[in-house]
């Protein structure tokens, strides 16, 4: 079973940045899509970026034009560069690969 592993959240002030990493225990990115979530207690589990196998990607309105998802194939990782973080961003951030697996979650906190 292929495992996804999360790093990068933290606490950050608003107008910060954050690069979130996920990286899978084997070799198999490369053949499918991958995203990232969040999710807030309460409330549902968000999609906040997409990245096909070939490249295109996809993000949430309230992301576009700060969030960058990005895949690097031989590392077997995926990254979120977030910039221009506002307090609304704070969350659990969650990897997923298209074949069904989830990451355990990281959390970033945008706060002053």
């Amino acid at each position: 079973q292929v495992q996804l592993v999360e790093s990068g959240g933290g606490l950050v002030q608003p107008g910060g940045s954050l690069r979130l990493s996920c990286a899978a225990s084997r070799s198999i990115i490369s053949r499918f899509a991958m995203g990232w979530h969040r999710q807030v207690p309460g409330k549902q589990r968000e999609l906040v970026a997409t990245i096909t196998w070939d490249g295109t990607t996809n993000y949430a309105d309230s992301v576009k034009g700060r969030f960058t998802i990005s895949r690097d194939n031989a590392k077997n990782t995926v990254y979120l560069q977030m910039d221009s973080l506002k307090p609304e961003d704070t969350a659990v951030y969650y990897c997923y690969g298209a074949w069904g697996a989830w990451g355990q979650g990281t959390q970033v906190t945008v706060s002053s």
